[in-house]
């Protein structure tokens, strides 16, 4: 934080990025960063200059890298993140100081006629700009072409409407935050299109050294969110897959064992974790799930890659990076 109590906040310039960096400066409030005040600074990415597919620009990390680089130079005091953009090796002199109450992690499915995906016919046109989603909806043998879209929010949108695509498959924790789910013509179940890992969680960065600004992120931070999110990244890592790679996951806290050794030692609540690597074309894929302690999420994750890994996952993630 600054010497004068302005409290700097960096942002991409989307429309997305903008609206959930006000959610968390909303969140902070004067009560939060008493006698400051909260001035959010816009800064533009290489994914936000470019049109090109997000493999084509070097995937993990397009986002991400120019607002780090102005934390790092003491531009801004905070980072907020899409936390699926985020690289999986931890950057030096970063920490992540907080992942705020997770948004709804599913895909959504946007169609032009209002239909759900069974509905669509044969030869619909669905857009996508993600691997993992494109894989996915192909292994489901519904008959349908998927082409690439690239654009943000509205601009995916508005290639449904227009005629463009038939549908678009699109995270549903944008539309909300957007206020734009009234379009959504169904929610995609996990169990025919699994997430990509940490979809609908934000990250808040700031610098390591920054003592009182890592204070005041702090009350942000929500366990289970953390926990879940932490476990299907880690799973990521262990592929050693980017955010590209058509690899899917999706954690969620439920109730443990309640053995009476487990509650006394705060354990009584599980990770369920269910991940997912599927082959570009749709021919093939693998899909497993695990569960362990919210205390050991990370291994959780490890674990059941090695596990994908094992069933072959490894040819199927081609060259992502």
């Amino acid at each position: 934080m600054t010497t004068t109590g302005t409290l700097r906040i960096g942002t991409r310039a989307s429309a997305l990025a903008r609206v959930q960096t006000d959610l968390v400066a909303a969140a902070l409030g004067s009560t939060v960063v008493p006698g400051g005040t909260v001035e959010i600074v816009p800064i533009v990415t290489e994914g936000d200059r470019s049109a090109a597919a997000i493999t084509q620009l070097g995937g993990t990390g397009v986002f991400v890298s120019a607002l780090r680089t102005a934390l790092l130079a003491g531009e801004i005091d905070v980072a907020v993140h899409s936390y699926k953009d985020l690289p999986t090796a931890p950057a030096d002199g970063i920490v992540l100081a907080a992942v705020p109450v997770r948004e709804d992690p599913r895909d959504a499915l946007v169609a032009r006629t209002g239909a759900v995906l069974g509905e669509l016919p044969a030869g619909s046109r669905v857009g996508t700009g993600s691997p993992r989603r494109a894989a996915q909806l192909r292994a489901l043998g519904l008959g349908l072409e998927i082409v690439p879209l690239r654009g943000n929010v509205d601009t995916r949108l508005r290639k449904v409407a227009d005629g463009e695509v038939d549908a678009a498959v699109l995270a549903l924790a944008g539309l909300r935050r957007l206020g734009r789910d009234d379009e959504v013509s169904e929610i995609l179940d996990p169990i025919q299109v699994l997430p990509a890992p940490a979809q609908g969680a934000l990250a808040i960065e700031c610098r390591a050294d920054d003592a009182s600004t890592l204070a005041v992120l702090a009350v942000l931070d929500h366990a289970d969110s953390r926990a879940a999110v932490a476990a299907e990244r880690a799973l990521l890592a262990a592929l050693e897959a980017g955010c590209s790679a058509p690899v899917g996951a999706l954690a969620e806290i439920v109730e443990g064992s309640l053995r009476p050794e487990d509650d006394a030692a705060g354990e009584s609540l599980e990770i369920f974790l269910r991940g997912s690597v599927t082959a570009l074309d749709g021919s093939d894929a693998v899909r497993l799930s695990a569960t362990g302690p919210t205390t050991d999420a990370e291994s959780v994750g490890r674990r059941l890659a090695a596990e994908l890994l094992a069933d072959g996952a490894n040819t199927m993630m081609g060259s992502s990076t």
